[in-house]
């Protein structure tokens, strides 16, 4: 990458004093689509992955189900580190300040070490604890802790990687995390063939296999992403790079912005566990069913995501160049262009939900529920659109606290309470399924009226 063109971006969106839309959306989209790719191949990876393992059997599907989402309440640790990595970056690189974005780089690289160290550790020893608190049924228990006890152990490969990512998306490099992302998926694809179905000499491991191939692919992610920053000529490369290892000024403001997004990140992942738990108490064939619907919906929240990603990185460099009146016109483009890829992709699932549940399952029970969940998919995507990529240009801000607010009352006084209520009313999947809908529905509100007080222009990180 050419570090004097990014460098310098944000200075092309402008014709003389005057905002040059088509320039924003030009750069809009040249910092989303990147991560849109990554976000909609790597979803469609792990619906490859899900199909794959649910071909071994239902109880296979529920067992990788039932651990993705502590998994994800282990990944939540690090959510803090990234938020504040890609806040501070994205500032540096817009006042043009090479070495501190370098210094920031090497304090997240320090702590992801620390803290995915811990969680690999805590993960393994306490694999068996985790599902059985999932509520695994008793044929699913064995098969869950052997695929979470593998799985969690790669915690570490996936901190370091995630933390590398985040400074590299702060500094306008969207592209250099999706293509060794893409490649380690790939790779884990291939390691499925070969180790849960014990194709070319390996042996058919099942659950097992899939659990290793995944650990060995984000291995060799982190070491492709350390390469990415280090090697010679790099975005982070500088001709007389810092010698201290520890800023400790640099990591407290890292922490100051991003502690309250890992919070956030905790409370939604510790919501979508009790979640998880609401709707195992239905039955496997009704969990196998949710469980398809919660693969596909990450498909269809890509773009928000992509689009995310890109207004925390234009609100910072805007807001770290002086211009907050660009910082809110790039957040509010932004939000336009993703609520429109996220339309197309949504009237994709309410169309053809049954066609696509069909490919995770033979059982047509199975299907046709997740087919009813993947209708209300598609109808929240306004709603999941307006508040991830509106949140994503307040994190650019340092502004964490209130997207932190709309998530804990969102998961736990919303979607939580009224699953619970509603399939005590008999409303069954369907009825937890609304109550994530009106989950989207409060929190798009909460964060736009945030996004629209215009305070996060003034906060200091």
């Amino acid at each position: 990458m050419n570090v004097e063109k990014e460098s310098t971006s944000l200075a092309s969106l402008f014709d003389g004093e005057e905002l040059n839309i088509k320039a924003v959306n030009k750069h809009i989209w040249t910092l989303a689509l990147p991560s849109l790719i990554e976000l909609l191949l790597a979803t469609l990876f792990g619906m490859v992955d899900m199909v794959m393992v649910g071909n071994v059997s239902t109880a296979s599907l529920a067992a990788v189900g039932i651990s993705n989402q502590p998994m994800m309440l282990i990944l939540a640790v690090f959510q803090a580190l990234n938020v504040g990595t890609m806040a501070l970056v994205a500032r540096f690189m817009g006042t043009g300040d090479r070495q501190s974005s370098y210094l920031v780089l090497k304090q997240t690289i320090i702590l992801a070490m620390l803290l995915g160290i811990i969680t690999s550790i805590i993960g393994f020893v306490c694999a068996h604890r985790v599902v059985t608190f999932m509520g695994a049924e008793p044929d699913v228990i064995p098969l869950a802790k052997s695929y979470f006890s593998i799985v969690s152990s790669g915690a570490f490969f996936v901190a370091v990687t995630m933390g590398v990512s985040a400074a590299l998306r702060g500094a306008g490099d969207t592209a250099s995390p999706m293509r060794y992302n893409l490649l380690a998926n790939f790779i884990n694809v291939f390691g499925n063939y070969m180790l849960i179905y014990g194709k070319l000499g390996f042996p058919a491991l099942g659950v097992t296999g899939a659990a290793l191939s995944t650990t060995i692919s984000r291995g060799l992610a982190m070491i492709m992403a350390l390469y990415t920053v280090f090697r010679p000529n790099s975005l982070f490369s500088l001709p007389a790079p810092p010698k201290r290892l520890i800023d400790v000024d640099l990591m407290k403001r890292m922490l100051k912005i991003g502690l309250p997004s890992g919070v956030e990140q905790l409370a939604l992942r510790t919501g979508q566990v009790e979640f998880a738990r609401t709707t195992a108490s239905l039955g496997t064939t009704v969990f196998a069913a949710h469980q398809i619907a919660l693969n596909v919906v990450g498909l269809s929240f890509a773009p928000s995501q992509a689009f995310s990603i890109a207004a925390t990185t234009l609100v910072g460099q805007s807001l770290g160049a002086n211009r907050p009146d660009i910082a809110e016109k790039c957040g509010l483009e932004t939000r336009r262009l993703g609520m429109m890829v996220a339309a197309s992709i949504a009237t994709l699932f309410f169309f053809f939900g049954k066609q696509i549940a069909n490919i995770y399952t033979n059982d047509p029970e199975v299907a046709l529920m997740a087919a009813g969940a993947l209708k209300i998919v598609a109808i929240m995507q306004p709603l999941q659109s307006t508040q991830f990529i509106l949140a994503g240009a307040l994190r650019g801000a340092g502004d964490t606290v209130w997207p932190l607010f709309s998530t804990m009352i969102g998961i736990w006084c919303i979607r939580v309470v009224f699953a619970k209520i509603f399939i005590s009313m008999g409303f069954g999947l369907m009825g937890a399924w609304m109550a994530q809908l009106l989950d989207q529905l409060f929190r798009s509100i909460f964060i736009y009226a945030r996004y629209n007080s215009e305070y996060w222009k003034t906060i200091e990180v």
